[in-house]
């Protein structure tokens, strides 16, 4: 069956689904495969849920007129996403980077959707699956695209800017995140520079931080032919303060956001500068930014008790550490403050060295209580022998329990592995 008649089926189908368990009638399943799951087994299944068609790869399964049988479900998806893509004459704004994806985007969205029907990545659904299932997704009436795309090896978000064929994007930052599928920093750059690449082969446009020296030299290195300042020369947003939360001004106008740091100030600067492109107006751009309350564990500031705690345990690399501990180190409050750090995964042969220098780092800040989680954290200790150190869930939440903290301010960070959000309920 050609892509021309799955897009129809598509289009007379509610949505897409790789679920089972998520199945609702008149859907589109798509029955995807891993290391530990092969979905052609589950199409007969969702079929009886309700789907419309099932899409599947393996002749056995092949038993339903309802299912439709192509070369490689996955490939098929992709193909169909871009196949969708293509019928919008509209801006997609790609963005990538080692930090700050998801709260740019957030933000970027906030700002964007003042004046258009603007529909962007959910969640954290940014690689080859999930790219896809975003643009798929994606109502005709769509005004405005966001694309949030992440990679942790070479040629992955070249991959991904053919599916979605950004028109607009940007690069958050380029830090020490997934060293080891990266092949060390100079891999991360020129990863994340593929989407710069992207642009500049299809006359796209893309928006830079002149704050950002990497990302400056990256973008002028790579002769790109349309690139829009911020930062310093236009769209730029006055800094007040980043500490206890981001303060600006905009023409006559104060704002406060309920983030924190110099990084996130960037976040938002971004946003703002896109938005002025695309002729949303500065004082409710700049209002939408400042209501903006993050979630999932990104950038969250939560109450518990005498207690605040900053929880930042979606991610975390060697750049988005040091960016939290000192920003937490410099953060105007009368609490003490408490760290409770988790293992930075996919570091490679520099695993050692990165939680190493983050000891050092920590070691340097005046922190009343530093808690460490996990086997690779080991490596900090060398700087910390006063701090606390657990290798399993049992033992660092029976200590948090039992320390019953009073009027501290807790900073929580980890990789996504490391799950630290489950402290939280015996704070």
């Amino acid at each position: 069956m050609s892509i021309e008649e799955i897009y129809q089926r598509f289009k007379n189908s509610n949505k897409v689904c790789t679920d089972t368990r998520n199945v609702e009638k008149y859907d589109l399943f798509f029955a995807l495969k891993g290391d530990n799951f092969n979905g052609n087994k589950f199409a007969e299944k969702a079929i009886i849920n309700g789907a419309n068609y099932a899409i599947i790869d393996e002749a056995e399964y092949n038993s339903n007129p309802q299912c439709i049988l192509v070369d490689d479900v996955l490939e098929t998806l992709q193909e169909l996403a871009n196949y969708h893509r293509k019928t919008f004459d509209i801006p997609v704004i790609g963005l990538t980077g080692s930090n700050g994806k998801t709260t740019s985007k957030e933000l970027l969205k906030s700002a964007l959707s003042t004046k258009y029907k603007t529909h962007a990545t959910e969640g954290n659904l940014n690689n080859h699956i999930g790219v896809p299932l975003t643009i798929l997704s994606m109502p005709s009436d769509t005004e405005m695209a966001i694309i949030e795309m992440g990679a942790n090896h070479q040629k992955e978000i070249e991959a991904l800017c053919k599916i979605a064929e950004p028109t607009h994007g940007f690069i958050t930052n380029i830090g020490k995140a997934h060293l080891a599928g990266f092949g060390g920093e100079e891999g991360v750059k020129k990863g994340k520079g593929e989407l710069i690449d992207f642009l500049k082969d299809s006359d796209g446009i893309y928006f830079i931080n002149e704050n950002d020296e990497i990302i400056t030299k990256l973008a002028l290195e790579k002769k790109m032919k349309q690139m829009i300042y911020h930062g310093k020369t236009q769209h730029t947003l006055l800094l007040r303060t980043v500490s206890p939360y981001i303060q600006w001004t905009y023409e006559d106008g104060d704002y406060q956001s309920v983030l924190s740091g110099k990084y996130n100030f960037d976040n938002i600067q971004v946003a703002f500068a896109i938005a002025a492109f695309f002729n949303v107006e500065g004082a409710m751009a700049c209002k939408a930014l400042a209501a903006y309350v993050p979630s999932n564990n990104r950038s969250q500031v939560d109450n518990l008790g005498s207690n605040k705690v900053y929880m930042d345990a979606y991610n975390a690399n060697p750049s988005s550490m040091k960016a939290a501990i000192e920003n937490f180190g410099s953060l105007k409050t009368d609490l003490d403050k408490v760290v409770i750090l988790g293992d930075m995964y996919e570091l490679g042969d520099q695993s050692e060295f990165e939680h190493e220098k983050l000891g050092q780092l920590i070691s340097n800040q005046s922190f009343e209580t530093v808690v460490l989680y996990g086997e690779l954290m080991k490596s900090a200790l060398k700087h910390l022998p006063k701090a606390f150190y657990f290798t399993d869930k049992f033992s660092i939440h029976n200590w948090v329990n039992d320390k019953k903290f009073k009027e501290k301010a807790i900073l929580i960070k980890g990789s996504r592995g490391t799950r630290l959000e489950t402290i939280v309920p015996f704070i």
